[in-house]
Formats: structure tokens, sequence, C-alpha cells
């Protein structure tokens, strides 16, 4: 045990025993520290008492003690503290239209009104779903009867003439009263302050249209002799709206209801990837013990067991043990990956076959997943350029739909036959509800959230809307050659021999090489050991820069690089040039041998291609876009490699400033662009281009730099990406048209403009009916992106 550990196990067994004073409050005799929370008990009065290796602790909750039982390593050994610094934030809320709201609490935001959702979805119930879900119940429960009293006589139910007209009104403001005063009350709330905050938005419209209908009921019912005689109906009761206003809000609810489902539902791909973690980590302590502990109270350092069929915990790295590991959650790419001590693993991966045992590397918001989610929650927050159209629209919108009521209102009282205050105050209605813009500002967000959503369950990790909305619109990919087309690990190809035998020349070249760290050298070190070849130790090992390297190996000199390198030494390289093409030619790097002053051999190396390049780079075709691939590599190799794979432009021996030198090149050439590149030095061109797109399995700073991410580290993911893109945006184009046009149609019906030749007039709850509807409408069509192919 370690003298930190030691020292705190004798710190609490000082604070349970009370033998003296500990720290804090606990110096006063006859009190204990409760380890997991740290307050003082009194233990003459504790309860709640645990023994572990040989110590008694006491604690102040039932809560306390629960979470000690659970894992009292983490207490006593002080891990708590640790973990302790790393606190979690407390949930906050913002509004999915205006996320430059931000509060610490659910609620409806200030400027559009809509519910605040939290930030990174959670498993919680939402608070605004449980009320209104509650509201719409009580609403429904009064919308039945009035909807019999008032329209009874049309299905052979003739209640008002059984109870009479006047007890019928009465009756209906009893049953409409606490459904406009209670149940409707969040409207009008938002409503006044929209009113307040000088954004008018569509719950100015419902407050202005229910308030107007039931105003009016109100009027009718207790003064009906402010109306002429004209308004009287048959049986001398002037007609209410008391059934208006009521279906209205149990029809706004239900369209509410629906709405704050859907949109729980956009979260659902989060919340997914927050379950591909488990809730415990198998914990191995230093005697060889092990358990289950929860997942938050592991720490950097802890040694973790990972057994067949687990998800891996946290990142670590593997200490003992070897398996393969489905990483399709982070890559897409269905094929396991092998594990063995020394290399990573990610948190949420699944592990297929062996035991593996990790040491913790990174622990909660530290970890890729973790990553992720943050990423994924911060593109639903985001807001698309496109989204502009709809704000400046909606801004414009509610005040001129008051006008158009307004003047609907007049309209109807000067021109119409009578009851013309009836007919008046039906369409100025009926216009305030069914203009409600939710489904125009609803269009984009909830695409982009889908969209953020989807895209993470492919491996495609979305930074922010403008990067997808961008996307859709680029024309020309930059790529990297090396780890972006190819492998990134050059591999051994070709021993050429021309004196001696392959497995000599490539003995020699490999000893020499042992003592460099280039990746050509591993390539051909390991491919010696591959072929069985013993490697015999190199001196006087010297490298040239740019040329190659010498030495001596059991007494021979030998030489090995470029023709600058064989020149050096004084060897004639021509008899072996056409050679060195032709390998070349194949996209292979060539290395001329020299033994004691005499050509001997070639060797080839390549970075092999991936599998899956050449059908990415066909598909990218496919779209539409232009494929340039910018290189460090030599002209001769990248150009094979380009024709090989069919790619359109080579730009080699690129130095990563040119990089954004040609991204800046091909902008003033009229070209939209996206990048995608995996290290350090693809930073700058990544944060120039119009899309920068960071391979997952790159530097940290590329992933910093970039729009979009891929977690598999080759172009499929630029595929997805780019299909994605495009339906997203078209999926936001229909939103927007459906929400735009549906609008546009309403408010002149709702009018009346029809009634003059067709006789047609809507109803306030036939409006309010299609206003909730445009919004679902919306976003079900959003959701269909859920079930994208990618």
């Amino acid at each position: 045990m370690s003298d930190h550990t030691h020292h705190h196990q004798h710190h609490h067994a000082h604070a349970a025993h009370a033998h003296g004073p500990a720290n804090g409050a606990t110096n006063m005799p006859g009190m204990a520290t409760d380890p997991v929370c740290g307050m003082s008990v009194r233990i003459s009065d504790a309860t709640r008492i645990e023994e572990h290796g040989g110590e008694t602790f006491y604690f102040c909750s039932d809560n306390c003690q629960e979470k000690f039982r659970a894992d009292p390593h983490f207490y006593v050994s002080g891990a708590s503290d640790k973990a302790g610094q790393r606190t979690a934030a407390g949930t906050e809320w913002t509004c999915p239209m205006h996320p430059e709201i931000v509060r610490d609490e659910p609620g409806a935001c200030p400027i559009c009104g809509m519910a605040l959702e939290p930030m990174v979805p959670t498993d919680e119930p939402s608070e605004e779903l449980a009320d209104f879900t509650r509201r719409l119940w009580v609403s429904a429960v009064a919308a039945v009867p009035l909807v019999i009293l008032t329209m009874g006589e049309m299905v052979a139910l003739p209640v008002r003439d059984w109870v009479g007209h006047q007890t019928a009104i009465y009756l209906e403001f009893l049953l409409a009263t606490p459904i406009v005063l209670w149940a409707a009350q969040p409207f009008f709330k938002r409503g006044w302050e929209s009113v307040v905050n000088r954004s008018p938005n569509m719950w100015t419209l419902i407050s202005l249209g229910v308030g107007a209908a039931y105003l009016y009921s109100l009027v009718a019912t207790f003064l009906p002799g402010v109306f002429p005689e004209a308004y009287r109906m048959a049986h001398g009761t002037v007609g209410t709206y008391y059934e208006a206003a009521v279906v209205i809000v149990t029809l706004i609810f239900l369209g509410q209801v629906l709405e704050l489902r859907a949109r729980e539902r956009t979260g659902d791909a989060i919340r997914a990837l927050m379950d591909l973690a488990p809730k415990t980590a198998r914990r191995i302590l230093p005697d060889g013990t092990e358990y289950d502990a929860p997942l938050e109270n592991i720490v950097t350092g802890d040694l973790l067991r990972v057994r067949p069929g687990d998800a891996v915990p946290v990142d670590g790295e593997v200490v003992e043990g070897r398996s393969s590991v489905d990483e399709s959650m982070l890559t897409g790419e269905p094929v396991p990956v092998e594990k063995t001590e020394g290399d990573r693993v990610t948190g949420g991966t699944l592990n297929k076959n062996g035991t593996l045992a990790i040491r913790a590397t990174q622990v909660g918001a530290d970890t890729v997943l973790s990553q992720i989610v943050d990423m994924v929650a911060g593109a639903r927050r985001s807001r698309a350029p496109i989204q502009g159209l709809a704000d400046k629209v909606s801004s414009i919108f509610v005040p001129t739909v008051v006008l158009i009521a307004i003047a609907a209102f007049l309209s109807w009282l000067f021109l119409a036959p009578d009851p013309a205050l009836v007919f008046a105050v039906a369409s100025a209605v009926s216009v305030l509800i069914i203009a409600c813009p939710c489904a125009l500002g609803l269009a984009t967000p909830i695409s982009i959230t889908t969209a953020a959503g989807r895209g993470a369950q492919a491996g495609v990790l979305i930074k922010d809307a403008e990067a997808l909305e961008r996307m859709a619109r680029v024309d020309t990919l930059v790529v990297d050659k090396t780890g972006t087309l190819t492998e990134g690990k050059p591999k051994l190809t070709d021993v050429v021999a021309f004196s001696g035998s392959e497995d000599e020349v490539l003995a020699l070249a490999a000893a020499l090489e042992s003592g460099s760290e280039h990746p050509l050298a591993e390539a051909i070190v390991a491919g010696a050991t591959a072929r069985g070849v013993t490697l015999d130790k190199a001196q006087d090992f010297e490298a040239v820069t740019g040329k190659g390297v010498q030495g001596r190996v059991n007494g021979r000199h030998v030489a090995l690089g470029n023709a600058a390198m064989m020149a050096e030494v004084g060897v004639e390289t021509t008899a072996a040039e056409a050679k060195a093409d032709a390998l070349r030619g194949d996209g292979k790097t060539a290395m001329f041998i020299a033994v004691d002053g005499a050509l001997a051999g070639l060797v080839a190396v390549a970075d092999p291609i991936k599998a899956t390049t050449a059908a990415a780079i066909r598909a990218l075709h496919d779209q539409g876009l232009r494929v340039i691939m910018a290189t460090g590599d030599n002209q001769r190799t990248a150009e094979a490699v380009a024709k090989r794979l069919g790619i359109d432009e080579v730009r080699a021996g690129v130095l990563p400033a040119d990089k954004k030198a040609l991204i800046d090149e091909l902008r003033a050439q009229g070209h939209s662009i996206a990048m995608a590149g995996d290290g350090v030095n693809d930073a700058p061109a990544l944060a120039a281009a119009d899309v920068g797109i960071a391979m997952g399995t790159g530097a940290d700073v590329a992933v910093e730099s970039a729009g979009l991410t891929l977690l598999g580290g080759d172009l499929t993911g630029i595929v997805r990406a780019r299909k994605l893109a495009k339906a997203t945006l078209r999926n936001i184009k229909q939103n927007l048209f459906f929400a735009f046009v549906y609008n546009a149609a309403g408010v002149p019906v709702a009018a009346g403009v029809l009634y003059p030749v067709f006789g047609v007039l809507l109803s306030p709850m036939i409006a309010a009916a299609a206003m909730s509807l445009s919004s679902v409408s919306v976003i079900a069509n959003a959701l269909r992106l859920r079930r994208l192919e990618l």
C-alpha cells in the first residue's frame, strides 16, 4: 500500500474512532468525519455504522452510507479527494431556436417563448412535458362536453333544447373558465413576456386569439343587452365562443405535447452514445482483489479488468492481456481491432473475446466518448446560416399577422351581413391562431438536431450547423496522402539483389537501419524480421539528412539511400535507375544499397493504400466532387498513387504552409473547398477551408480546427458526411417551404377571402388544429433523417 493511501486510511481511523484531533470539525472528542461528504457525526448518536478493513466509519445519512457500501476503497484510499476536483457542473437549459439563451433551470425562452431543453439530453423526464400533458387532459375533459353542448344538434343530440339555451351558455361558461384561467395560464404568461420583451412570437398570437374569444363570450353571456337585436339568435341569446377558446387551448396543448415528445426523440442519439459507457467498472486493487465500482468513482491511474463482452469503461492503456475490440461506435468500421499490451482503448467500445487489464488514462469528461457527446450537443445548439432567413421572416411576420387580424375584424364588422360582429371576431381569432410561426422557427433547429445525432451514430461528428450547411455546397475536396488515403504505416514491398542473395542484401540494410528512427527504416527492419532474417549490429552509424544512412556491418561499409547518397559514397547507379523508376511508377519509394563501394541492390517501401479508398473516391466523384491530393511525397510516387485511385489533381512536394496557400488559390478561383487532414501540420489549412474535416485518428489540434470530425480514419466518412449534409439541407428547405406556404395560404383563408366566392369560412377550432398539425408535420419530416442510410 502506498504511503499516500496509508495516510488516508490512518486519518479516517482517527476520525472514525475519535482518538484525537483529525482535520476540520473532528478535533472535538466524540466526533467522527463522514468519509463520503466530510460532515461531522456525533459518535454517541450515530446509527449508521460500517466496518471496513478493521476500521469503523460513521455516516450522516443513508445516502452517504449507500455510496460507501458500493465502493469503500474509493473513500478509504483518498481517491475521492482526487475525484472531487472534477465535480460536474449542473445541467443548463437552452432554447433550440436561440442558443444564446442559457438558464440554470427549465422554463420558456424570453425571445420565442419555446420550452428550454437541457444542453446535454438527460434520462430525466421533462417537467414541461409532464405539466403540459396534465393540462392537455384537463382541457380535453372540458372540451368534449362543450363541443356536445354547442354542436350536438348536428349529430341528433339536441342537448341545448333539453337544458334550455340560457342554461347551456352558463354551463359553457363554467366549463371554459377554469381552462382559460388555469390550463392556458402558460400561454398567457409567455404571451405577456413576449410583449414586455418586445419580441412578438407565436404565444402573442395564441394569447390574443384565446383571450379575444373568451372576453367576447363573457360580454355576450353577462351583458347581452349591449349587442343590437340582429345579434340575437332565434331563442334570444347571443352566440358565444367558449367552445372555440377551449378547443383551441386543447389542440395547442396537443401540438405542444407532440412537439416536446418529438424534440426529446432528437436527443435519443446522444442518450444512446451516453449509454455506451457502462455504469460500473471492475477495479483491480493492489492485492489482486476485484470488484465492480460505480463509473463516476474511477480515477486516472486505476487498474481495471475488462472481460469478454464488456464495454470498455474509460479511455485507457492495455497493461495485460490480448483481445479484439469492436470500435464501430467510434469509426463506423465493422472489423474489430486487435489490442495487446501498450495499445490504447476507448471508453464505450466493446471487448470481444479476450480479457484485458487496462490502466485508466482519461476519465469522466475527459474521455473521447464524453467529448463526442459534448460535440454533438454543441452542434444541436449551433445555428445554421439558413436559419437567419426564418428569423427575419418571423420578426416581420407576427406584427403583420396582428395587422391582418385587425383588418379582417374591421372588414367583417363594416362589410359583412348581420351578425357582423360574430363573423368579425371569428375571422380575427382564426387569423391569430392559424398564423403561429412555430413551424417556421422549428424548421431548421429540429433538422440540425436530428442530423447531429444521426451523424454521431455513423462516426461523423458535426461541430456546428454552419459546417454541415457548407458541406452540402462544397465542390472540391483536398486530401492529404499519408494516413488519409494510405494506412500511414510504410511496409517493405520489394528487395532486388544485384550481388548475393535477397536475404543478404536485406540483412545488411536492416542491420544498418535498426539504428534509425525513420518510418521507412522501421518498415525495412519489420520486413526483415517478418522474413526471419537475422540482424547484426551496425557500427559508426551516420544519418545524412535528405540522402540516407551509412555505417559498418560485420566490418563492411554499407550505405543506403537515394541517388544523392550513392554519389556521396562514389557509387554509380545508372544501371539500376530503370528498375528504381519502375518501382516508383508503382507508387513505391526505392532506395539503393551499396556495400564496400559497389551497388548491391534495391529495397522498396510503400505506404499501402487503405482498402476503402478507391471506392470512396468513386463515391465522391458520383457526388460531384473534384478530389485534389496534396502531399509531401515526390511527384512520381504521388502521381502513381493518384492514377491508381482516379484522383483529379496532384500537388506533390507540398509543405504544410503550402496547403493553406493551395486552399486560398482554389478559393480565388471560386471553389467551395473541404480539406481533410489528420496532423498538427494540417490545422492551418483545415481552419482556412470552407469545411475542415479532421480524421479522428489524428491530432487534437486538427480536431479543434475542423468543422467536421470523422471518427474513422478513412474517406468513406467524408462520403457519409456529404450525404448527411445534402440530406439535412434538403430537409431544412422542405420544412421552411412547408411552413412558409402553409402560413401564406392559411392566413388569407382564415381572414375570409374565400367567403364572398365560395362561402368558405375557417372556424377558430379548425385553425388551431391546422396550426398544431403544421408544427408536428415539420418535426415528423425532420425525424426522417434518423433513418437516413449512411
